[in-house]
């Protein structure tokens, strides 16, 4: 009777065929395919570090990654910047459907320096310079971060539309090698995080500064020293902005703000971060998914030139176990996202664990934001108290699979979040789990060494099977997958997603990066009318005259920029533009809110920017349906295109 009675408490609750198919009918997607360049190579494994080659699928098993944003300058976000692992490439191709507006291309940072042991990981959209172009930031393994800067006056949009720079200034390279710092990142963030008008970065590592993919370099490199509390990674960089110019050789200058995070937080395995502000005063603060040891939630303490965080950390209830806290937890986190996940008008969180069961059963996290007001939050922030309770196991959103990216967005226009997930870690034929949870059982002393790993080659299967979750909110708050039901769950693992409303027809749509398979566009077939409001925000771009004006933008976006929207019916959301939060997928910069049951009516919009002075403002609009372009100055007007 006992084993009966626990049985039926911890069980996942089962949803009807009825209810299910109610949930799913409010979706429906079709898979188009994305243009690649031709000729490209079709590898299916990584050349690591002699030291890896018995785990060379392991090491092999991260890299596949999209962005979609508008970087072409046709004023929606339409172009999708994805690295494709087959070939290490960072391509930009139209979003399908949108036109043959030009041939995909490889964006190629010669002359910059490259070597053996350089593969690049993810591709960041953004205006680094300010001058109303879209660049491209791409991070890599094996060298620090490169950013292609949209060049001035190029009529034809393609490879010769950006001239690549150095994140991180190097000494010149008489053989074309690389020979600086060996960055292995996956994660970065882009937010204005001191609070001067500008995007500043932050670029977080994942294994020590070593050659992870040199077949030729030493045997000089290390695993994770523990599988919970690992701090023995590449580390974090702040980086802030401190000036650019445009043109046809447009430059940036960044400086690295050394003790930014602090160094006890600064050196975990991390595969995803987010940023947003919690606490009102417009200084976005950050979280970072570490694998192998804690996530971190950072309090901005900030001001104009000078970039500084302190930690905060979850409180801990009689009931609640230790991996439940926030900034105590030991489970692998693979992805961050802020978002208003059970709409309650605050930023909640969602991170992506390993959640298999019968493998490593951990849980996601959903840190649902415990403060009623923004003055609450900052309160408990200035103590050290993170404002969140994780609810993943009650909202249904606990379980999954091997977890990577996530992104929240509404994709019926309900005003409820739905939540896309990858999934899936190495594809094979022979299922290793079992290796797999005698490592996870060993003992820390033996973690560093590689050759303590069980083999992971070609052929060895872990979660290889595992599909796109797309979480779908019920009507009583809880979460369902229903990726089976949509057509969804290919059986290939997935790493980044991005989301945008590439048509502008009021859907948003999405795409998804695979590992060693061919990226996917997911068109929503359920457009909208009159039932969202869709934002592009834009402060002043900076330059000189035929510089700007010959811009097919109207600015440059207003990183940061929250919107909290009030319907007819009293419900509130808050949403933001998000510079880039994430694994390796970044949404569009676009502020979109699906209206539900108060479709075709006028919402209230309260605005809050910083502008390029890093001033704050506060506005509130009464807007109609539909898409509206807002340039933010000292106000808020809505502008044309040219």
């Amino acid at each position: 009777m006992l084993v009966g009675v626990l049985f039926a408490v911890a069980r996942i609750p089962a949803v009807s065929a009825t209810d299910r198919k109610l949930v799913a009918e409010r979706f429906q997607f079709t898979e188009l395919p994305i243009a690649l360049p031709e000729g490209l190579p079709q590898r299916t494994i990584r050349e690591v570090n002699p030291a890896y080659e018995e785990i060379r699928s392991w090491i092999s098993s991260v890299g596949a990654a999209v962005a979609v944003n508008d970087v072409a300058g046709t004023g929606r976000a339409a172009d999708l910047c994805l690295v494709d692992t087959r070939s290490d490439s960072v391509i930009v191709t139209p979003v399908p459907g949108t036109g043959d507006r030009y041939a995909p291309f490889v964006l190629d940072p010669a002359p910059l320096p490259s070597g053996p042991g350089v593969a690049p990981m993810g591709c960041v959209p953004g205006d680094f310079n300010g001058d109303g172009r879209m660049d491209l930031l791409t991070y890599y393994w094996g060298r620090t971060p490169v950013v292609f800067l949209h060049r001035a006056g190029v009529e034809t949009f393609g490879r010769q539309s950006f001239h690549p720079a150095e994140l991180v200034p190097q000494a010149p390279a008489a053989d074309g090698t690389y020979h600086g710092p060996l960055w292995n990142t996956n994660a970065v963030a882009v937010a204005d995080f001191d609070g001067d008008g500008h995007p500043d970065i932050g670029v977080f590592n994942y294994f020590p500064d070593s050659p992870v993919l040199d077949p030729t370099a030493a045997k000089n490199v290390t695993m994770n020293h523990s599988m919970s509390r690992a701090t023995n990674a590449g580390g974090a960089h702040v980086l802030r902005w401190t000036g650019a110019t445009a043109g046809d050789r447009p430059t940036i200058s960044y400086q690295e703000q050394r003790g930014a995070i602090p160094s006890e937080a600064a050196s975990g395995w991390t595969l995803g971060s987010a940023s947003a502000d919690l606490d009102g005063d417009v200084l976005p603060e950050l979280y970072l998914a570490n694998d192998f040891g804690h996530d971190h939630l950072f309090h901005n303490v900030s001001e104009p030139g000078r970039i500084a965080f302190t930690e905060v950390t979850g409180r801990r209830g009689a009931f609640t176990p230790k991996s439940m806290v926030l900034g105590d937890d030991s489970f692998k986190g693979m992805s961050a996202e802020f978002g208003d996940l059970v709409g309650n008008g605050r930023f909640d969180l969602f991170i992506s664990n390993i959640t298999t069961e019968w493998g490593l059963e951990e849980s996601n996290f959903a840190w649902v934001n415990n403060a009623a007001t923004p003055a609450e939050a900052k309160a408990k922030l200035e103590r050290g108290t993170a404002p969140y309770d994780n609810k993943a196991s009650s909202l249904g959103i606990a379980w999954t699979g091997w977890g990577w990216d996530a992104k929240m967005a509404d994709f019926d226009n309900s005003g409820r979040q739905s939540v896309v997930q990858t999934d899936g870690f190495v594809k094979g034929d022979i299922n290793r789990w079992a290796w797999l949870q005698e490592l996870a059982a060993s003992n820390d002393l033996l973690l560093a060494n590689p050759d303590m790993w069980p083999k992971a080659g070609p052929g060895d299967d872990i979660a290889g099977d595992q599909t796109l979750a797309f979480w779908a909110r019920q009507d009583d708050g809880t979460f369902l997958d229903v990726s089976e039901d949509l057509g969804l769950a290919v059986p290939i693992p997935t790493r980044g997603v991005a989301v945008s409303d590439a048509d502008g027809n009021g859907a948003q749509d999405f795409a998804v990066a695979r590992q060693w398979g061919a990226p996917a566009y997911y068109r929503n077939a359920k457009s909208g009318s009159d039932d969202f409001l869709g934002l592009r925000l834009f402060r002043p771009a900076t330059g000189t005259g035929s510089e700007v004006a010959s811009s097919k933008v109207v600015g440059t976006p207003a990183y940061g920029a929250q919107v909290r929207l009030t319907t007819a019916d009293g419900k509130t959301q808050i949403a933001q533009l998000d510079g880039g939060s994430g694994h390796s997928g970044k949404r569009s910069f676009e502020v979109f809110f699906g209206l539900g049951p108060s479709a075709g009516k006028s919402v209230t919009a309260e605005l809050t920017w910083r502008d390029l002075d890093g001033a704050v403002h506060r506005q509130a609009l009464s807007l109609a349906p539909g898409w509206h372009d807002l340039m933010l100055t000292t106000e808020a007007a809505e502008v044309s295109r040219r």
